[in-house]
C-alpha cells in the first residue's frame, strides 16, 4: 500500500454508529428534498435531493464495508463512485430537459428546504469530521458531505436570484454546477479507491 493517507484508527462501532445516524439523515433529507424539489419546480433542488439519495447509497456501503476485508472496501468505494457518476449524468440531462422545456422554479421554497438541509449537512459533516482520514469509504463519505454543503448553499443563492431576477436560469444553473460536483467527487473516489489498491 502506498503513503496515500489511507491509515485508519477508530473502532468499527464507531464507524458504524456514525454511518448510520448520517445515512438516516440523508435518506430523509432525499424524501424531504425531492419532493419540494417536485413541489417547487427546482432543478437544483431536485439534484441536490438525488445527490442526497446518492449520498445515503454511498452510506450504506460504507456501513457494509466497515471491519471488512481491504478488497472488500476497495470494491465497495468504486461502487459509491461508480453511482455518484451516474447520478450526476442523470442530472445534467434533467437540468438540459428542463432548460430547453421550460421551468418556473419557487424561489423560497428553494431557499428554505436548501437552510434545512445545509443544517442537515453541516451536522453529518461534523460527525463524519473526525473520520476524514480514514479508509477509502470514510474519505468518501467526508467529500460527499463536503460537496453537499456547498451545494446547498448553491441552492439558497439561487432561489435568492430566481426571486429577484425572475428567472429560471440561477436554477438551471446550480442544478448543473451540483451534477459537475457529483460527478467530480465519484471520480475523486475512484482514484481514492484506486490509491488503497496500490
Amino acid at each position: 500500500m502506498t503513503d496515500c493517507g489511507c491509515e485508519f484508527e477508530a473502532t468499527d462501532d464507531d464507524q458504524r454508529r456514525t454511518l448510520r445516524i448520517v445515512l438516516a439523515i440523508n435518506a430523509l433529507m432525499f424524501l424531504a428534498e425531492f419532493t419540494a424539489g417536485v413541489i417547487a419546480r427546482s432543478t437544483g433542488l431536485t439534484a441536490d435531493s438525488l445527490d442526497m439519495l446518492a449520498d445515503a447509497s454511498v452510506y450504506a456501503v460504507s456501513l457494509y464495508a466497515v471491519g471488512r476485508a481491504a478488497n472488500i472496501r476497495r470494491r465497495a468505494a468504486t461502487s459509491s463512485g461508480v453511482l455518484q457518476m451516474v447520478l450526476g449524468v442523470g442530472v445534467l440531462i434533467e437540468a438540459l430537459r428542463r432548460f430547453r422545456s421550460g421551468s418556473d422554479p419557487v424561489g423560497w421554497a428553494m431557499i428554505g428546504t436548501g437552510v434545512v438541509a445545509l443544517i442537515a449537512n453541516a451536522y453529518c459533516l461534523k460527525l463524519l469530521w473526525k473520520h476524514r482520514g480514514g479508509d477509502v469509504n470514510f474519505r468518501a463519505s467526508f467529500i460527499f458531505s463536503a460537496n453537499d454543503v456547498i451545494a446547498n448553499a448553491g441552492v439558497i443563492v439561487s432561489g435568492l436570484l430566481v426571486m429577484l431576477l425572475s428567472s429560471q436560469i440561477p436554477d438551471l444553473v446550480i442544478g448543473m454546477v451540483i451534477a459537475i460536483v457529483v460527478i467530480r467527487g465519484g471520480v475523486k473516489i475512484l482514484r481514492e479507491a484506486n490509491c488503497e489498491a496500490d
